[in-house]
């Protein structure tokens, strides 16, 4: 199965993906540009705050550069969005694990707090939540695009079906 071809570029979901990655884009692109204005160290690890989370410019640069990367994601839209999501709230994630250990270790570059293990937990699933809308479930009903190309022998006999139901007009007046 190839991911490009899963979804129709005029599919309706890809107005979701594209609304979570831009708002968490435009989200982390604030954060870091509020960062590179308070001048932060680049390693600094003295707990500056913006926005109520601890930072430095490498944190500043990460959240500008997976910002971009989500806008970018959201400006091409579709399938790209979704998977582009679907990494970037993985990441988020696992980030947010791993920082939870590192924190008050030297090894902490990124400067994280608690409050920043959060934020990480709840922007992860956020964004992962908006990558996986529609595409994601057991239960996909079968007009779904997702849904189709995974079982396309079962949508082509429905369609079928349901073809040969609208043609016939004596099965629409025995079905009155």
């Amino acid at each position: 199965m190839n991911l490009r071809d899963e979804l129709p570029v005029d599919h309706r979901l890809t107005l979701v993906y594209r609304i979570g990655a831009a708002g968490c884009g435009v989200l982390l692109l604030a954060f870091g540009c509020l960062g590179f204005t308070n001048e932060l160290g680049f390693f600094s690890t003295e707990g500056a705050r913006v926005a109520g989370l601890s930072t430095n410019g490498l944190l500043s640069l990460v959240s500008l550069v997976v910002g971009a990367v989500l806008v970018v994601a959201a400006c091409v839209g579709g399938n790209v969005a979704s998977t582009v999501n679907m990494v970037v709230g993985g990441l988020f994630v696992l980030s947010g694990f791993v920082n939870l250990f590192l924190i008050g270790k030297s090894a902490n570059l990124l400067d994280f707090s608690m409050s920043n293990v959060i934020f990480s937990f709840v922007m992860g699933l956020l964004i992962l939540t908006f990558g996986m809308y529609g595409r994601v479930t057991g239960g996909l009903p079968h007009d779904n695009p997702y849904w189709r190309r995974r079982h396309p022998e079962q949508a082509a006999r429905e369609d079928a079906r349901a073809g040969a139901v609208h043609r016939s007009p004596a099965t629409a007046l025995t079905r009155r």
